[in-house]
């Protein structure tokens, strides 16, 4: 049986797997807080199709809105993605000593690279 925190988290990476919603999140994260159209501004999609985003990442809880007049606010709502994170940290051990191995190879071939512009 699937308890509601699952259903929650569920919902989180769900609304994680489009790149319109994380562009949407990380133009969120850099303001304060957006007017849908302002929201919507740079994207080439159709103001409803941008709608629909909204309410997939509200849905997840990962924004709130607000009305002040005719015009509707938009703010990042982070305390989902800690949740996720928290969650994804408990697996860290599994990919942590692979990319500890990759920077290290990555770091060897770039010392071997600058040996052989020295050595021109």
């Amino acid at each position: 049986m699937v308890n509601y925190q699952h259903r929650d988290l569920d919902r989180v990476f769900a609304a994680l797997v489009d790149p319109t919603r994380r562009a949407i999140l990380t133009r969120l994260e850099q303001a304060e807080s957006l007017s849908i159209t302002a929201l919507a501004e740079p994207f080439p999609i159709k103001l409803p199709a941008v709608m629909k985003h909204l309410d997939v990442l509200s849905d997840a809880g990962l924004i709130s809105r607000s009305k002040q007049g005719r015009t509707v606010a938009v703010r990042l709502s982070p305390q989902p993605l800690r949740e996720a994170r928290d969650w994804l940290s408990r697996y860290e051990r599994f990919w942590s000593p692979a990319l500890d191995r990759l920077a290290a190879y990555a770091e060897a071939k770039e010392a071997q690279a600058g040996a052989r512009a020295e050595g021109e």
